[in-house]
Order: C-alpha cells, then sequence, then structure tokens
C-alpha cells in the first residue's frame, strides 16, 4: 500500500513548483516555500483551506474532513487520508495550490 508521502506527491506532482518540504516537522507540500499539504500521520492529511470552504467540506463529508480544537479559527482541515479517493484528493491539493501558489505559477497550471 502506497504512503500518503508518497500517494500525495504522486497527486500533486504536476502541479508547477510543488516542492517537498517539512512543516512542524512532517512531511509537507509547499509552493513557494509555503505550506499548502501536511502529513500529521500515517493516515492524516492538514490541507490548507479557507475558513468558508472548510465549513463546507465538513459539512459536506464528516466521514472524511474534520477539524480538532487546536485547528478551529485557522484556514486548515483535517483529512482522513483512507476515506478520500485520488480523484477527490487531487482536487482539493489543487485547490491548496492554488491558494498559494504566486499568479506566475498559477498562470502556467492554466
Amino acid at each position: 500500500m502506497e504512503d500518503l508521502v508518497a500517494r500525495i506527491g504522486r497527486l500533486a506532482g504536476a502541479l508547477p513548483g510543488v516542492e517537498t518540504g517539512t512543516s512542524y516537522g512532517g512531511p509537507a507540500l509547499k509552493v513557494g516555500g509555503r505550506a499548502f499539504a501536511a502529513v500529521k500521520r500515517a493516515d492524516l492529511l492538514v490541507l490548507m483551506v479557507p475558513l468558508d470552504e472548510k465549513e463546507r467540506l465538513m459539512e459536506m463529508a464528516p466521514e472524511i474532513y474534520f477539524q480538532t480544537d487546536h485547528y478551529k479559527g485557522w484556514p486548515a482541515v483535517l483529512v482522513h487520508a483512507a476515506r478520500i479517493d485520488d480523484a477527490e484528493l487531487a482536487l482539493r491539493l489543487e485547490e491548496a495550490w492554488h491558494r498559494r501558489a504566486s499568479a506566475k505559477l498559477r498562470k502556467l497550471r492554466g
């Protein structure tokens, strides 16, 4: 079974300017030095999302998206990696990337 770091790397690999790094000591994907996705545990991902989008995702699919007290009020949502399929995860990664990428990099994506 593919580990979460490899999975998000594969799904976000075609996005311009994506680099691997760390965020708070764990593996992360970054663009322009800014993290947009980070692995919290082997089965748990943190995605950067606007607060209104975060609320919508948690209402839409609470079995996938959630927050702990630590993330309340922050533009990040927790994702149960085993409960999200590759198509949806790829979409969420691209959306998170888009919010962090420079205008120049977004233009390359089209």
